[in-house]
């Protein structure tokens, strides 16, 4: 069971598509900035690649309780696995980059 479990969580799939839900809360200004980075930073290192979810906190509570956020803007790397959380405005490109492990993916 342990040896399963091991194998699963170090899985990794092709990087086809990158599936990101990022939430904020009712578009704050840092949220505006957060997405706002979020996207170009997708646009151009992961071009046609990358979906980004936005979940509003305030629309949808449960989600927050249920995914354990409690901070925002936050990040979580769906796909490819394995997740990742990130937390801020993305505003410091590399350091995206290395979080949601692009050079991986990208580079091979």
């Amino acid at each position: 069971m342990l040896e399963e479990t091991a194998r699963e969580y170090g899985r990794t799939e092709p990087a086809g598509e990158w599936k990101l839900r990022l939430f904020v809360t009712n578009w704050t200004p840092r949220c505006v900035v957060a997405y706002r980075n979020l996207k170009k930073i997708c646009q151009e290192h992961i071009e046609g690649k990358c979906e980004i979810e936005v979940v509003d906190l305030l629309e949808n509570p449960d989600v927050a309780r249920k995914e354990q956020i409690v901070a925002v803007p936050t990040l979580l790397k769906m796909t490819p696995k394995p997740q990742r959380v990130l937390v801020g405005d993305f505003s410091k490109t590399e350091q995206v980059l290395k979080g949601l492990d692009v050079e991986r993916w990208v580079r091979g």
